[in-house]
């Protein structure tokens, strides 16, 4: 992908249309399924409250998170199932992502505290965005995971 712009949508889920939805879960399974080698349900019945945030460049979509109300995962608003294509990995699209769904959940939920359960090893990457750690490392789907917490005013 030499053009690196990109087109962010930002919708519910009964807005999505049936090529974006099956863009989102085909990304999601080749990075959570296939690549990781997570065999879940990914299909958890918390994709109908969300809003999806999709990252399309060159018509592809390159980068998806979903926004959770609160009360769906935790009791604070949540940034779940973020996930970048491998094609684009290393060109700043996870960053992107991150600001994109944090203002996505500002919007959304108002400036409130978000709640994310992140891969262990990607602490430091969520650090960077003032999510700190809360609570002790736990296994999800036989994968290390922390909860952690970017405190708004």
């Amino acid at each position: 992908m030499k053009n690196m712009t990109f087109t962010e949508l930002c919708k519910p889920f009964d807005s999505l249309t049936l090529k974006e939805l099956y863009a989102i879960l085909r990304l999601r399974s080749e990075v959570f399924v296939l690549e990781q080698e997570c065999v879940f349900l990914d299909a958890d019945e918390k994709d109908f409250k969300c809003q999806h945030l999709m990252l399309f460049s060159e018509h592809k979509l390159v980068a998806y998170a979903r926004i959770v109300p609160p009360g769906v995962s935790f009791s604070e608003a949540s940034i779940g199932r973020v996930v970048t294509s491998p094609i684009v990995r290393g060109k700043n699209f996870g960053k992107i992502l991150m600001r994109l769904a944090i203002s996505n959940c500002e919007r959304l939920h108002g400036l409130r505290d978000i709640r994310i359960g992140a891969q262990s090893y990607l602490q430091p990457f969520y650090e960077s965005f003032g999510f700190i750690q809360t609570g002790e490392p736990y296994l999800e789907d036989d994968i290390p995971h922390i909860e952690m917490v970017k405190k708004l005013p």
